[in-house]
This record gives C-alpha cells, sequence and structure tokens, in this order.
C-alpha cells in the first residue's frame, strides 16, 4: 500500500499541474497549512530532476508570499481580537515586553523558523503581531526560504534518490546541525576577530 501511494506521488510530481500544487502547498504552510512543502518538492525534483531549480524558486516565491500573508493575519487580526483581550486579563504590558524581545532577535527567529521543521506559520503569524520590521522580516523570509528549498532541490538534483531516504530520515537533525554550525560561525567571528 505505501509502495502504490508513493508511485502515485511521483506520477502527479509529474503532472503538467504539479507546479500549481506545489505553489499553492508552499503559500498556504506559510500561513495556515500544517503540511511542509518538501512533501510535494521532492517527488517533483525526483520526477523531473531538470526542473529542479525552477521547483525551489517556486517553492521559495510562493512560500515568502504565503509568510506575507500570515504576516498580515498577524497584524490584523491582533489588533482586533488579540489586544482587547490581552488587555482585559492585565497582560498588554506584559506583551509588550515579549513583542520587543521578540523584534529584537526577530531577524534571526524568522531566519531559524525558516530553515528548520518547525512551523513556520507561527512565525509568521507572530512577527505581524509583534509588528517586526516588514523588511527584516523579508529579507530573513527570503534568506531562510530560498536556502532551504533550494538545498533540498540541490541535493536531489546532484544525489537523486539515494538522499531522499538520507533526507527524509534526518531532515530535522540536518537542520538542527546548520543552525548550530550558522550560530556557531557567527560567534566565532565576532569573539576571534
Amino acid at each position: 500500500m505505501l509502495r502504490r501511494a508513493y508511485e502515485r506521488t511521483m506520477e502527479l510530481a509529474a503532472h503538467r499541474n504539479a507546479p500549481w500544487a506545489l505553489a499553492g502547498v508552499a503559500f498556504v504552510e506559510s500561513s495556515v497549512f500544517p503540511i511542509p512543502p518538501d512533501v510535494v518538492l521532492i517527488p517533483m525534483v525526483l520526477a523531473e530532476r531538470r526542473k529542479a531549480w525552477f521547483y525551489a524558486a517556486i517553492a521559495t516565491v510562493a512560500s515568502v508570499v504565503g509568510g506575507i500573508f500570515g504576516y498580515i493575519i498577524g497584524y490584523f487580526l491582533f489588533e482586533t481580537i488579540g489586544q482587547p483581550i490581552l488587555s482585559f486579563y492585565g497582560y498588554g504590558e506584559a506583551f509588550e515586553d515579549f513583542a520587543k524581545r521578540y523584534n529584537d532577535y526577530g531577524a534571526w527567529i524568522v531566519f531559524i523558523a525558516g530553515v528548520t521543521p518547525f512551523p513556520y506559520k507561527v512565525i509568521t503569524i507572530a512577527s505581524g503581531v509583534t509588528q517586526l520590521n516588514f523588511l527584516v522580516f523579508m529579507l530573513a523570509s527570503v534568506a531562510a526560504r530560498g536556502l532551504r528549498f533550494f538545498v533540498v532541490a540541490g541535493l536531489l538534483y546532484w544525489f537523486g534518490p539515494p538522499i531522499k531516504d538520507f533526507i527524509d530520515k534526518y531532515l530535522g537533525l540536518l537542520s538542527i546541525l546548520f543552525v548550530v554550525l550558522l550560530i556557531g560561525g557567527f560567534v566565532l567571528i565576532k569573539y576571534v576577530m
């Protein structure tokens, strides 16, 4: 049964409308949907490896646009729904402290969530709620989502099907390792130079 489902997914990945499905999943995952676009991107690249970069670009653009939608949800719905509730319970000032701390590290938070399996929609909405600088949000989103999808597409392009098993098995660990190395690199630069 699992083999049939896999084969069916591969067939759908080669379908002419598959790029639209990828764009749709990437868009809604960044604002409301729990399933990551990788589940569509991976079989699409495996089905047509020569289009790997095209598919990564679709996933990146659609994910960033979906992230903008998530930001808008957080920005506008918080004012109408969230703020009155916080004020009613006396948490308005506590939220202001949270928002300030969030915005101090906002670029890192968005970037880390964008490359790891952490639900990106949580961060896009939180960025709108805390009114994180939109340019900072956009730059971090483009960098993170582009890195994530182009690395996945690149690995699949160069190594083909064997890398899929490796990515499936170790995606979370690889993402965390990448973030640790990235932050470690910045810390090293700060204290060594």
